[in-house]
């Protein structure tokens, strides 16, 4: 007869009752995971799900905008530079451009274009004669510090240009001065106003050699460096080119 006690040892295990094999376990901890995630997702979605929608919409019609902005800048400069350029070609060829078309481009976004426009507007009124409408416009670029320098600067030299013969020539001096050094992009142009202010003063030691400078610079235009060449001849200063200078080819 068995003892009580080892019943506890015989006690049958169906044969489908198999425990887990490590192989099992891991893929049963994956579907919960899963499941988990998803249950946290359906969560996040029913708690938040609306104000994602409305995220996203703004961000498309954000980029749209954009999309929209850019294609209008475009065109909108296109249209001003085709502008620019009948303005210009007016200007250039003697003509008197379109008044409201001038004045449009003078309050342009862009500021390269409302400088050019600006410059053209006041060399306008100075063909037309009127020298005081002129010096006003040119004496308001100078000073608008929203422009590029080199504009601001041509401003300047016009504008002195148009005054010249009512300032002293020590205040012609002092304004293009800085100007009308070798390499700067108006030598030319205020070199020779400030060479012929010292004329004026009887500084002939200072304009000769400020005359010679600009005719032998290359950069100069021509036009500006012949008459140079001829002023500093007559302060006797010899502004002769030499033949390999690139300007005689």
């Amino acid at each position: 007869m068995i003892a009580p006690s080892a019943h506890l040892f015989l006690i049958h295990v169906p044969e489908n009752k198999v425990a887990l094999t490590p192989q099992n376990s891991e893929a049963f901890m994956r579907e919960v995971d899963e499941a988990v995630r998803q249950d946290q997702l359906l969560t996040v979605w029913q708690r938040y799900g609306r104000w994602i929608l409305v995220a996203v919409v703004a961000g498309l019609a954000a980029f749209g905008g954009w999309l929209y902005w850019q294609h209008h800048s475009k065109t909108e400069a296109e249209a001003v530079s085709e502008q620019m350029d009948a303005v210009l070609a007016t200007a250039t060829g003697g003509g008197t451009p379109d008044a409201k078309q001038l004045d449009a481009l003078t309050k342009a976004s862009q500021p390269g274009y409302r400088a050019s426009a600006l410059l053209v507007q006041a060399g306008t009124a100075s063909r037309k004669g009127d020298t005081k409408g002129a010096i006003a416009l040119y004496g308001a670029m100078v000073a608008d510090t929203g422009l590029d320098q080199p504009y601001r600067d041509v401003a300047l030299i016009r504008q002195t240009a148009l005054e010249f013969d009512s300032l002293k020539p020590q205040q012609i001096v002092d304004r293009l001065k800085p100007l009308a050094v070798e390499g700067a992009p108006w030598f030319g142009s205020a070199g020779e106003l400030v060479a012929i202010a010292y004329m004026k003063m009887g500084k002939n030691d200072l304009a000769g050699p400020l005359f010679a400078g600009i005719a032998k610079d290359a950069n100069v235009p021509q036009s500006i460096r012949s008459r140079a060449r001829q002023m500093a001849g007559l302060l006797g200063i010899d502004a002769v080119e030499s033949p390999a200078d690139p300007a005689q080819g």
